[in-house]
């Protein structure tokens, strides 16, 4: 790999394209901003000053789910700020993303201490051929939505690992992982929980023009099945024609790389204990599917018996699964291979996870903090109103009135995380106008979750983009902000063009878009 250093980045006449020059000049202005930390507690203040500012004024846009004027909270009054006092604990250990990935990363850190992860990789790179890594991964990394948040804790890390065992870049591995994981977050060959609770929020917002309507949870599964395709096809030609060449050239691989896996064959106990470690996963998974497969197990949703809806036990059991999927074969790897002699070997392992953590943790303290002022403020749900009415006065075609949903959403993504709140927000206004247009629910909803999927991946407030940048600080020391929305934004631009482009092409050709869907209403 080049170890040129990232000095003259952004100088003209050495060769580098407009595009390599362009993400420089991105990633150099990025990095100079603050500390990650530092930027979410600056980015507070503002949201502070503003709420301020604009608490005495009277909007005219009306809140989806009360109908009353938006009304924007000062964030500086003095019962928001003895709220923010009093909450400031809670908020923090309520941060969904953080539970998420420290539980995880202890099952994690066992499986990578007692040297499964590695022996794994290994094997895996035995008989993968180095230019196949890229889709291999994507598809990985889209199948990862099934498991909820799985992938963003586990196959963007594994990502970086399995590209530098493989001789490449492993900043190119977090890239093409991040863009299957998150970019396409909305495709999938297999149903998630993001289904059928994304099809109840357009089942209740249509209602508001017809009371009797159904939206099937899998009102976008072929159209969904069929984008996969689409994002593995542009996520590997980015990665291996853009964003890895330009990291060779400019990024060096600076990190501590002592603990990264070699490409020597196993020997005889490393091959024991990974083939005994696997079947000890397979067992554990046929232990879990024989407690889910009777209608009356309690893995199943209570009322409906459904497993993938999001009351699920089994849904909700998702991170503990991992935690006991990588603790279970990571344990047994250990004892077979003879890479642990005892328990105490094991509480290392998820000792030394949580030391590779800490700078995460300090970030989330601060992320959480200004997402919940932002939340609380009203600016979010104010700015996504006034954009559907904005949009919704030109009048356009129905074509190019899609484009504007998918435009709005990719923008209003920037500023509300959540695919689920921005939903709340935006379906009841957007479903029941182009009802009245003429196009159905499905197809609006669709067009939502390509623009929701597209701007995932540069925008800071996305609650796992600091643990992206973590992983990448892992590998080059000098990545923050800038190195992460650089290696990202082709992916963004890239997705957002092509992936409407598909929509039109898919609606013109009248390809089904899922179950018991339909392009025009009624």
């Amino acid at each position: 790999m080049n170890k040129a250093t990232t000095n003259d980045k952004t100088a003209g006449g050495d060769g580098r394209s407009w595009l390599d020059r362009s993400l420089n000049a991105i990633e150099v202005i990025g990095n100079r901003l603050p500390d990650p930390a530092v930027l979410f507690f600056l980015l507070m203040l503002v949201v502070w000053v503003v709420s301020a500012l604009l608490a005495s004024v009277e909007f005219s846009a009306l809140h989806p789910q009360t109908g009353e004027p938006i009304q924007v909270v000062n964030q500086l009054s003095g019962g928001e700020l003895a709220r923010f006092m009093s909450q400031m604990v809670t908020v923090f250990t309520s941060f969904a993303p953080l539970g998420i990935v420290l539980v995880a990363m202890l099952g994690v850190g066992v499986a990578e201490h007692t040297g499964f992860i590695n022996a794994a990789l290994r094997k895996m790179l035995g008989f993968t051929s180095a230019s196949l890594l890229t889709p291999v991964l994507i598809l990985v990394a889209i199948v990862s939505h099934t498991a909820a948040d799985a992938g963003y804790v586990v196959v963007i890390p594994l990502g970086a690992v399995i590209f530098y065992a493989a001789g490449r870049h492993p900043l190119a591995g977090i890239a093409a992982a991040f863009a299957g994981v998150s970019g396409g977050f909305s495709a999938n060959f297999i149903p998630s929980a993001i289904d059928p609770m994304l099809a109840g929020i357009t089942e209740e917002a249509a209602r508001v023009l017809d009371p009797t309507i159904f939206v099937n949870p899998l009102v976008n599964w072929f159209f969904m099945s069929a984008s996969s395709v689409l994002v593995i096809l542009v996520g590997w030609w980015l990665t291996d024609k853009i964003i890895e060449p330009r990291l060779n050239k400019d990024t060096p691989v600076d990190g501590d790389m002592t603990e990264m896996p070699s490409m020597e064959a196993l020997d005889e106990h490393e091959s024991r204990g990974l083939r005994w470690a696997l079947i000890s996963i397979a067992i554990a998974l046929a232990l879990l599917v024989l407690a889910v497969l009777p209608e009356g197990s309690p893995l199943r949703d209570p009322q409906t018996g459904e497993i993938t809806s999001f009351a699920a036990p089994l849904m909700r059991s998702i991170v503990p699964l991992i935690f006991i999927l990588f603790l279970i074969p990571g344990t047994v790897y250990g004892y077979v291979a003879g890479t642990i002699d005892g328990h105490r070997e094991l509480i290392t392992g998820m000792s030394k996870s949580m030391e590779s953590m800490g700078y995460y943790i300090v970030m989330a303290f601060f992320a959480a903090q200004f997402i919940a002022a932002f939340s609380n403020s009203q600016l979010g749900i104010l700015i996504a109103v006034n954009g559907a009415a904005w949009l919704s006065e030109f009048n356009l075609p129905a074509q190019l009135t899609v484009v504007g949903i998918i435009a709005l959403t990719a923008f209003v993504n920037l500023f509300v995380g959540s695919a689920s709140a921005k939903w709340l927000i935006i379906a009841p206004i957007f479903v029941p106008m182009l009802m009245e247009l003429g196009i159905g629910p499905g197809l609006t909803q669709a067009a939502y979750r390509v623009g929701d999927s597209s701007s995932n991946i540069i925008t800071p407030l996305m609650p796992y983009f600091p643990l992206i940048v973590v992983f990448c600080k892992r590998y080059f020391k000098g990545a923050g902000i800038g190195t992460l929305i650089s290696m990202m934004l082709p992916y963004a631009i890239a997705l957002a063009v092509l992936w409407t482009l598909f929509l039109l092409g898919y609606w013109a050709l009248g390809l089904p878009l899922g179950l018991q869907a339909s392009y025009v209403y009624p």
